[in-house]
């Protein structure tokens, strides 16, 4: 249902009794909500219910709220305590509301602020970020190596952001331009939705019965752990430090010339640093994951977050041709029984051979991703300070003495290991976001009052 809303401008904010508030036509009395912050609907040609209910629901209301609500139109659970058969056809979300799910999870909020200072750089910024972009979600010393693929019924998609410049806007959020920006960066890999097999050991035995359901859009966040690892290394090269290879007691050879800026006696354990990348990434993820859980609240979206799809099927070592997944290139190492996948060519490549010639190359790129056109520390780059120039042309420089030393030590890790990180695998990915729209009859039927929110009750009406 769309609604001819004359006055389009919510501000909204802390909403005391939202529920009471937004009645009739989704407008307080008055039409007017005149509480603190701005959301912008002025360029939607018509509203709906539930848009308009999306931008003002209160987040504490979201957090408190939020719930694993599995059960979607079309679902059954055919026997135990909880059985339920679904009345309904599975439905697709609505494009409107997918997008901004989408966006939630894995758009480009703004500019990025840079590390502000550091008393051993000598009144240079910190080099440590590496993406002129912030995100909806929090990434380690603003590394942001991680991307977005989703699918629904109609196909695969990618949806790159790491390094999207933010788009020109006012002081205030034009909530359907910022949702179109994401939309146009969208990258269809193929009709249908991913065949991931409703059956162990393809997906976890309690999740066969509701994963990747008909309707339902389903994302996952995957991140380079190489890149990562990458960035990890030149962030101790600038901090005076590097690590030493602690699964064979060794020093690695060729750091021992750098003592004039290296202090070895505090190096890092390597297999302490690939966990502090893999820490690092899951953060990233998971919390990536969690903005989405917070929104399907405000949709009024059942779905959850969630680890137990089987990750190597997924991204396209399943074993079972029949089951290609995104298609991801991988090799099997000798001792061990897991596959190195390492990317998908043209689409989300980590740094690491064959997706770049040597390990040089890879740490080469990672440099020129923070140095180069377009990124943080490029003085030709638009930003949030008064003078952007002089901002990000001083950041401190990673010369090719660090270069070198990076390179060293990815060289011996590739070299000794057959694979870089060494023990960490070089693309990760372990958290998904399911969306659908949730049969309540099933919660009717089994919980008391309270089981889902308003948002869900009124999904249907809300949202046409």
């Amino acid at each position: 249902m769309r609604l001819p809303f004359t006055r389009r401008r919510l501000l909204g904010g802390t909403l005391a009794a939202t529920g009471a508030v937004l009645s009739g036509l989704g407008f307080a009395q008055g039409q007017t909500l005149t509480l603190k912050g701005k959301i912008m609907l002025d360029s939607y040609s018509s509203l709906s219910r539930g848009l308009v209910e999306a931008a003002t629901f209160p987040l504490i209301e979201a957090i408190h709220g939020r719930r694993s609500r599995r059960f979607a139109k079309g679902a059954s659970i055919p026997n135990g305590p909880l059985a339920y058969t679904s009345t309904e056809a599975p439905e697709a979300l609505d494009p409107t509301e997918q997008i901004l799910l989408l966006s939630t999870v894995a758009g480009n909020t703004g500019w990025v602020n840079l590390f502000a200072h550091h008393p051993a750089y000598a009144g240079k910024l910190p080099n440590y970020t590496t993406a002129v972009g912030g995100r909806s979600f929090p990434s380690s010393a603003g590394f942001n190596t991680t991307e977005f693929f989703f699918t629904d019924d109609t196909g695969v998609y990618f949806l790159p952001t790491r390094d999207m410049t933010p788009a020109p806007t006012d002081a205030s959020v034009d909530l359907k331009a910022w949702t179109e920006v994401h939309r146009a960066r969208i990258v269809k890999l193929a009709d249908g939705r991913l065949n991931i097999p409703a059956a162990m050991p393809f997906m976890e035995g309690h999740n066969t019965w509701c994963a990747n359901v008909p309707g339902s859009t389903l994302i996952w966040p995957v991140a380079d752990v190489a890149q990562h690892v990458i960035l990890l290394l030149l962030y101790l090269i600038q901090n005076g430090t590097a690590i030493y290879d602690d699964v064979n007691s060794r020093q690695i050879p060729g750091l021992e010339k750098f003592g004039h800026r290296m202090n070895m006696s505090v190096a890092y354990p390597m297999t302490f640093l690939e966990q502090v990348a893999m820490t690092d990434v899951a953060t990233e993820t998971g919390t990536a994951c969690y903005a989405g859980a917070l929104m399907l609240q405000a949709l009024g979206l059942g779905g959850w977050m969630y680890t137990g799809i089987n990750p190597f099927v997924v991204l396209g070592a399943s074993g079972d041709p029949a089951v290609p997944g995104l298609g991801f290139q991988f090799r099997m190492l000798e001792g061990n029984p897991l596959p190195y996948i390492t990317g998908l060519p043209g689409v989300f490549e980590a740094h690491v051979p064959p997706h770049h010639a040597n390990m040089e190359a890879a740490v080469r790129a990672v440099v020129a991703r923070k140095f180069g056109k377009g990124g943080p520390f490029d003085a030709g780059q638009g930003g949030p300070y008064r003078e952007n120039a002089a901002v990000r042309g001083s950041g401190a420089v990673i010369d090719q003495e660090a270069i070198e030393i990076a390179t060293i030590m990815a060289d011996y890790i590739f070299s000794t290991f057959g694979r870089f990180p060494a023990k960490a695998p070089a693309v990760f990915i372990n958290t998904y976001l399911q969306a659908h729209r949730l049969d309540t009859g099933f919660y009717n039927t089994h919980f008391g009052p309270g089981a889902y929110l308003r948002t869900h009750a009124e999904h249907d009406r809300n949202w046409g």
